[in-house]
């Protein structure tokens, strides 16, 4: 049961693929293929939160505006889903106005994410003991 370090892209799409294949078959805990699917989806795992992490300085307008690429969304494509308001939504994104919390829910939903990747917490002081 030869497995290689997932280093890059190509190999990261090569372990996605055998996991698919495994996958498909189904294995029975204790066999080998069981234990090299726990391995790849391991390795996968520690490859994805080392590559693809979001970056959790990023604020509620740049996760907006990734998931509107990811989603290939207009502003007021958002807008409409969500049920907000096109030009509270454009001031938003243009940093003169804040998202209220109902907003938050809306948006969250409407993109498929925790409202907590919403919320800025910069300026929140931690509690002392």
């Amino acid at each position: 049961m030869e497995i290689q370090p997932i280093r890059t892209e190509r190999d990261y799409e090569r372990a996605l693929e055998e996991i698919s294949e495994l996958m498909e078959r189904a294995p029975e805990s204790g066999t080998d293929d069981y234990d090299r699917l726990d391995i790849l989806v391991t390795l996968v795992e520690a490859y994805e939160t080392d590559e693809y992490s979001l970056d959790e300085s990023v604020d509620a307008v740049g996760v907006i505006r990734f998931h509107l690429d990811r989603l290939d969304w207009s502003q007021a494509d958002l807008a409409q889903k969500a049920n907000v308001h096109p030009s509270h939504l454009s001031a938003v994104l243009n940093r003169k106005r804040s998202l209220s919390l109902s907003q938050i829910k809306k948006i969250s939903v409407a993109l498929d994410i925790p409202p907590g990747r919403l919320i800025d917490t910069s300026d929140i002081e931690p509690l002392s003991a």
